[in-house]
């Protein structure tokens, strides 16, 4: 039997180039460049060693965002995904964690999954949440923050590592797992592997397809919002503290003016 393995990825604005708000304080993406967030690189390299590791794997990405999210599809495919799914629709625009959540388990749902891998959290809005959020609405059990992971007689096996100790935990499949940047870097693509990836299948699902509202998306069903936001104040010229015998006793008064110490 087919081990049906799905990746939740995200295309992220570019952490690297500037990123501004639109008027009603959503992220500005039209100005932004995007691409598919590094930390999901980790969990799309992670299902692929999974699938290589058994005898027969298919390992589907699938994303909710706007059309220029197809990107980080392709980049998924590209690795070595074998089919992508893009969920589109005018009237996500705005929807927060909890809205996505419930977006990508209808479309999870949808294509039928065994295990679901996730990044640990996305590189825009860092929450680290869905994967939980994911195994509440799917029912099913949730192993996060792995930094190891492998499948072996219907279960998946990790290793969780802490600050102390590190845990080995389990979940009997179907199950979510989530992991780090700690877990294994990611494959680049190939030439060969970019060539392909433009002959994989995407699927473009939209709400409608997925028996969902509007009204209960988008910023109008969000449970968070932005309500305001303000431009970083532009760096200044620094303090120099000249050793003149008193350089120490200057210092410590700078920090503890900022209340450092």
């Amino acid at each position: 039997m087919t081990l049906k393995i799905v990746v939740s990825v995200k295309y992220v604005p570019d952490a690297a180039g500037d990123r501004t708000f639109a008027d009603d304080f959503t992220v500005d993406r039209d100005e932004a460049d995007g691409l598919l967030s590094e930390l999901d690189e980790y969990a799309v390299e992670q299902a692929l060693r999974i699938a290589e590791a058994v005898e027969d794997a298919e390992v589907t990405v699938v994303t909710v965002g706007p059309e220029d999210a197809r990107a980080a599809l392709g980049k998924a495919l590209s690795m070595g995904a074998d089919n992508a799914i893009h969920v589109e629709d005018d009237d996500l625009h705005g929807t927060d964690a909890i809205g996505t959540s419930l977006v990508l388990a209808k479309a999870i749902e949808k294509t039928g999954f065994d295990l679901v891998v996730c990044g640990m959290a996305s590189t825009d809005g860092a929450m680290g949440v869905l994967p939980a959020m994911l195994a509440e609405r799917l029912d099913v059990p949730q192993v996060t923050l792995l930094s190891e992971v492998s499948v072996h007689d219907g279960a998946v096996i990790g290793r969780r590592d802490g600050d102390a100790a590190s845990e080995r935990l389990q979940a009997a499949l179907p199950a979510i797992v989530s992991v780090t940047d700690q877990s294994g870097e990611a494959r680049y693509p190939s030439f060969k592997g970019i060539m392909a990836a433009k002959k994989k299948p995407v699927e473009t699902l939209d709400l409608d397809d997925l028996g969902l509202e509007g009204d209960e998306l988008g910023l109008a069903g969000s449970y968070t919002v932005v309500e305001a936001a303000a431009e970083r104040p532009a760096r200044t010229a620094g303090v120099i503290v000249k050793d003149e015998g008193e350089g120490g006793k200057q210092l410590a008064e700078f920090l503890a003016g900022q209340k450092f110490i």
